[in-house]
C-alpha cells in the first residue's frame, strides 16, 4: 500500500493485511482474573486449565487475551513498569463503545476517557494493574495528517454523545467482531524501540512527534504498537511481576513469518522457531510472536 502519511521501513515492510492475535498476561490469581475480563470487561472464557485461561468475545472463539497464573507475582505499581502500557481491544462500532460505558456505569467500575481523533478510547487497569484500553476507531475517511503523520490527539470524550450512539439496545458483553486492536509498551529509548520494530520487524511510522512517543502501525492503521518513554527511569519487568508474556503479529502466510524472521535475524535479532511460528524478544525482553492466519 502506498500511503500519503507514515514512512516505510528501508527493508522488510510488513504486509498490509497485517493484524494482532492475542496477548498472553501473566497474573497473580486466575480466578480473580478471569471474574475480571468476564465481568467488567465483557469477555467470555473459552478455554480454562489449572493455571490459564483464553477469552475471547460473546459470539466468536477468536483469543483476545490468554491468561496465566503465577502465584505470588508483584501487581504493577502506580508508575508502572518498562513492558506493557496497555493492550487495546477493539470494538466493531462505536455503539458498542457506548454500551460498554453504560456498562461501567452500571457496575461502578472507575474508567478514563479520551478522544484520540482517530478514535474515541476508555481506559482501565485490571486487579494486578495490568492497563487496558477499550476502544472504537472512527472510519479512516475522517482521520487527518499533518506533515506526513496522523494527527492523533488526547482530548475529552464526548461521553453523552456515545451513550446516545449505543441506543436502548442492553450490554451483552464483548460482540462478535471484537478484536486485539494494539499493544502500547513502556521503553526506555525511542530509538531503540525504532530500531527493533521499525527497521528490523517492518512497522511503518505513523506519529513521531507526540511527545516520548512513536506510534507504528501496517496497512495504514492509526497504530498496531505504541511506544513511549513515559516511565524510562523504571525498572524492566520480569518474572516476579504481573506482566505481558507476549503479543502475537499475525500475517497472512507462512512465507511472510519465514520473511519477517529473516528480516528479524539479519538486523542482528535472535529469532527462535515453535513449531511454525517465530517468536523474538525486544531490547527490553518483551516477547512478539509472528504467526500466519
Amino acid at each position: 500500500m502506498s500511503l500519503d502519511y507514515g514512512i516505510a521501513p528501508t527493508g522488510y515492510r510488513l504486509p498490509d493485511a497485517t493484524r494482532l492475535g492475542r496477548v498472553r498476561l501473566q497474573i497473580s490469581d486466575l480466578d480473580r482474573s478471569t471474574d475480571y475480563y468476564e465481568s467488567v470487561i465483557g469477555l467470555r472464557v473459552l478455554e480454562r486449565g489449572a493455571d490459564f485461561a483464553t477469552l475471547a468475545p460473546h459470539g466468536s472463539d477468536h483469543v483476545i487475551v490468554e491468561l496465566r497464573e503465577k502465584k505470588g507475582v508483584r501487581a504493577v505499581g502506580r508508575r508502572g513498569n518498562i513492558g506493557l502500557y496497555h493492550f487495546a481491544i477493539l470494538l466493531p462500532d462505536r455503539a458498542a463503545l457506548g454500551r460498554f460505558i453504560k456498562h461501567l456505569k452500571s457496575i461502578g467500575a472507575y474508567a478514563g476517557m479520551s478522544d484520540h481523533s482517530v478514535s474515541e478510547a476508555v481506559y482501565l487497569t485490571d486487579p494486578d494493574g495490568l492497563g487496558i484500553e477499550v476502544y472504537a476507531d472512527r472510519p479512516r475517511s475522517s482521520w487527518k495528517t499533518e506533515d506526513r503523520q496522523l494527527a492523533m490527539t488526547t482530548d475529552p470524550l464526548d461521553v453523552q454523545n456515545l451513550v446516545a450512539a449505543a441506543g436502548n439496545e442492553p450490554w451483552s458483553g464483548m460482540p462478535s467482531g471484537t478484536v486485539l486492536g494494539h499493544v502500547h509498551l513502556y521503553v526506555q529509548a525511542l530509538e531503540d524501540a525504532e530500531r527493533f520494530y521499525h527497521s528490523a520487524v517492518g512497522f511503518d511510522k505513523v506519529v513521531w512527534s507526540y511527545p516520548g512517543a512513536l506510534f507504528m502501525s501496517a496497512g495504514g492503521y492509526h497504530h498496531h504498537l505504541g511506544t513511549n518513554t513515559w516511565a524510562a527511569s523504571a525498572p524492566v519487568s520480569t518474572d516476579d511481576d504481573a506482566r505481558l508474556l507476549e503479543w502475537e503479529i499475525v500475517v497472512p502466510t507462512q512465507h511472510d513469518v519465514d520473511e519477517a524472521a529473516a528480516a528479524i535475524g539479519d538486523a542482528g535479532f535472535d529469532t527462535r522457531r515453535d513449531g511454525n511460528d517465530v517468536a523474538v524478544r525486544d531490547p527490553w525482553g518483551t516477547q512478539l510472536r509472528l504467526v500466519a492466519a
